[in-house]
């Protein structure tokens, strides 16, 4: 196994965790003065998700607390943070701020441990009405069939026969999937929400996984797109995903949730042509279908599209029904990729923020260039 193939499948952790035009008539007919007030907490709230729950939440005239270290400052809606409560402690070993409390809801974006998650909902659980986990489609790993719903088993332990050269996927998804239990043993299945993102994209991104495509679409003309152009592509932008967890909440749709998309069925081809409309600019597609060629070129994944193994396989095949009957929305690609440059462009992030990126030789986007010459080279020969 190359060091290149064990950097994708540590990144693919990062990367799955975990982050999607109308969905149902119940969700899309509400409006704000439909709604009841709620007292949310948020467990974390700093990072990526959480700033847009925040500001939802808000516009829906909901109060917000959230609990953090208060080490990690937002680079997006930072306006929102001055209208709410800022509870500090740590989830490892200090949760005083959250005793003798009572909230509405609770929302768990902060759970990287299953001890984290038991303190936490057993703390809360007789003086809360509902926790809403944020998982991962993570708990499906391995990725070994397509169509996986929200009815399909999940691992809740290491198996003997496991590959270890996937154990980090393993232990990630072993984590989220035995966490999910924590919650609903605390408050019971009729107060639990569990939403399993698969991977999110949109302003506010750290990971840095999906910022690729709306740098190349909007500085290059000759654009690289990896993988056969039936590839399968699954993504969810930030906001739909966040958007979405609230109005869950305040209509206590309790349950588990593939939090999934796009709406409809999408592979490669049809990613890259949705992607391009993005810009008002002509482009050169060049598919690099040779899997093995990807391979020696260290090209694993460039979020949404993943090189499809058997590990893989299903990972962009997951099932989305039961979000789209049960209202989430979906944001056009275009406006996911606009508004993802948008931010990138933005003072929210500093120039040494961006250079790390655009500097790093390790990633697609710095050695496309390289790659392109070599595939040239090769469809030549």
């Amino acid at each position: 196994m190359s060091n290149s193939r064990r950097k994708f499948i540590k990144n693919s952790i990062v990367a799955s965790f975990g982050l999607p035009i109308l969905g149902s008539s119940l969700f899309a007919c509400s409006t704000n003065s439909d709604v009841k007030p709620l007292d949310i907490l948020i467990l974390g709230g700093t990072s990526f998700l959480g700033p847009h729950q925040i500001k939802f939440a808000l516009s829906r005239g909901h109060k917000v607390s959230i609990f953090t270290r208060g080490k990690t400052k937002s680079t997006i809606h930072k306006e929102v943070f001055d209208q709410v409560e800022h509870l500090i402690g740590d989830r490892e070993d200090n949760l005083s701020a959250l005793e003798n409390r009572n909230w509405d809801v609770v929302i768990d974006n902060s759970g990287r441990k299953v001890e984290w998650t038991q303190k936490t909902a057993e703390l809360l659980k007789n003086r809360c009405g509902m926790y809403l986990y944020i998982s991962s489609t993570g708990v499906y790993f391995p990725y070994k069939k397509e169509n996986l719903d929200e009815t399909d088993s999940v691992l809740l332990k290491y198996p003997s026969n496991a590959n270890n050269t996937f154990k980090m996927s393993y232990d990630y998804g072993i984590m989220k999937a035995n966490s999910e239990l924590a919650a609903s043993k605390a408050f019971g299945e009729d107060r639990t929400i569990v939403v399993r993102p698969t991977y999110m994209i949109g302003p506010g991104d750290k990971t840095d996984r999906f910022i690729h495509w709306p740098l190349r679409l909007a500085n290059s003309t000759e654009i690289m797109v990896p993988g056969k152009k039936n590839d399968p592509v699954q993504f969810a932008d930030v906001r739909d995903v966040a958007e979405w967890c609230i109005r869950l909440a305040e209509n206590k749709s309790y349950g588990t949730y593939n939090a999934v998309g796009p709406k409809d069925k999408m592979n490669i081809e049809g990613f890259i042509n949705e992607a391009i409309k993005t810009f008002d600019k002509e482009y050169q597609i060049i598919h690099v279908e040779d899997y093995e060629f990807l391979q020696k070129n260290g090209v694993y994944y460039i979020i949404p599209w993943i090189l499809v193994d058997e590990y893989s396989f299903g990972s962009a095949r997951i099932d989305n029904l039961k979000a789209k009957t049960n209202g989430m929305n979906f944001r056009s690609l275009q406006e996911s990729i606009k508004d993802t440059y948008d931010w990138w462009r933005s003072d929210a992030l500093t120039d040494e923020r961006r250079n790390r990126y655009l500097n790093n030789e390790q990633t697609v986007y710095y050695r496309e260039g390289e790659i392109l010459k070599k595939w040239k080279e090769l469809i030549k020969s």
